[in-house]
């Protein structure tokens, strides 16, 4: 059995291996959808800056795209500029490659053994191609997140406010990134970076259009989310919403009048691990306060979709990973996450269970939901560096 699994492991152990996993899934992906001609997300971000240069209204796109809206904000249209100058079906396939390129730099980064970066890269290789065949965004967003945590780690604070501004003025969810603020040893220069770094992404899109329209377009992106937050909210069987929020409407068979009825005290139960103030220095602490943000952003947005889970389950790795003692729960959690989560949208869960029992209580979300709270409760009772390997 020994001479089985020892080349297993040591393939899953190869960095190579990882990354070549981690590129040809996306990659493939891509390359299927410019097949099919089904790429209506990346035809949308590519408008985002046709639109913004020729100061047309940003979140009306073309008619002939069927399924695909604008979310993003006008700091978004530089990202995709450089993409949007190829033909399309290069465009997209640079655009996907490009962000499963980041997040795979980004969790590179991170303080852990090769090993344990690599079991991240093949826990979260199917969501990945789960985003990449809607040519998403979320691989960048989590990227963002991540790159946060590890500059403010390297004392880089100002980088770590770059990505969080991008983050922000991209699709919001990357403020969670001022979480990291507690961690950070130069406050005063991650605060003056950070407001540095707003002005800077609210000011860009102006190069390449008019300040009046631009200003005009972010109130136009604050009105875009707020519809479609009342749509998510109250709509019981789509696609959207498939969050903690969601499974809980579904579940009680009742619409919330407001998001925040769960938000709130979910941001209260989060807060009271922060009470841990002795906790701070421990390396384990801030990784478990990173995974903890990741599936935040996810579990309790109602702009959630299924491709949307890769953020999550980069903070499911991470999570599970970092932990040197791993207990029966512990296990159990990751593999209802790769039952429920990972697969249930695909092809190796059957059809029919997906359809009748896992997407219309939005129950992808389940697994992502305990985790987060286990996490919480084990930033309340870490008290050392044990039961963590990190690089030395």
């Amino acid at each position: 059995m020994q001479r089985i699994f020892t080349p297993i492991k040591q393939l899953f152990s190869n960095t190579k291996f990882a990354f070549i996993v981690w590129m040809l899934l996306p990659l493939a992906a891509a390359i299927k959808q410019v097949l099919l001609n089904s790429y209506g997300n990346y035809y949308v971000y590519k408008y985002s800056f046709i639109n913004i240069i020729h100061q047309k209204f940003m979140y009306l796109i073309d008619a002939n795209v069927v399924g695909a809206d604008l979310h993003y904000g006008p700091f978004f249209s530089f990202i995709i500029a450089p993409f949007s100058l190829f033909p399309d079906w290069i465009g997209v396939i640079l655009w996907v490659l490009f962000n499963a390129f980041i997040l795979y730099w980004a969790v590179s980064k991170l303080e852990l053994t090769q090993t344990q970066k690599n079991w991240i890269y093949i826990i979260c290789a199917h969501e990945l191609m789960t985003s990449s065949f809607n040519v998403q965004f979320n691989p960048f967003v989590a990227a963002m997140i991540v790159l946060s945590y590890v500059f403010i780690r390297k004392e880089k604070d100002f980088w770590a406010a770059c990505c969080i501004a991008i983050g922000l003025f991209t699709k919001l969810y990357g403020i969670v990134g001022v979480a990291f603020f507690f961690f950070s040893q130069h406050k005063i220069k991650f605060s003056l970076s950070l407001l540095f770094w707003s002005i800077v992404c609210f000011c860009i899109p102006m190069l390449y259009s008019s300040p009046d329209f631009v200003i005009q377009s972010y109130l136009d992106w604050k009105n875009e989310l707020v519809m479609k937050n009342a749509r998510n909210i109250t709509g019981q069987m789509n696609m959207q919403n498939i969050s903690a929020i969601g499974m809980i409407q579904r579940i009680g068979n009742f619409t919330l009048q407001s998001n925040w009825i769960v938000i709130v005290p979910a941001l209260i139960f989060s807060a009271t691990a922060c009470l841990n103030f002795k906790a701070y220095e421990f390396k384990r602490f801030q990784q478990l306060m990173l995974a903890s943000v990741l599936l935040f952003v996810v579990l309790f947005s109602t702009g959630s979709e299924s491709c949307t889970y890769i953020i999550a389950m980069i903070g499911v790795g991470i999570w599970f990973v970092g932990k040197q003692k791993r207990n029966i729960l512990d296990i159990n959690l990751l593999i209802l996450a790769m039952i429920l989560t990972v697969f249930s949208p695909s092809d190796l869960f059957p059809r029919v269970l997906y359809q009748t029992i896992v997407l219309p209580f939005a129950l992808k979300a389940l697994p992502c939901f305990l985790i987060w709270i286990k996490i919480i409760f084990e930033m309340w009772f870490i008290k050392s560096e044990d039961n963590l390997l990190t690089e030395s």
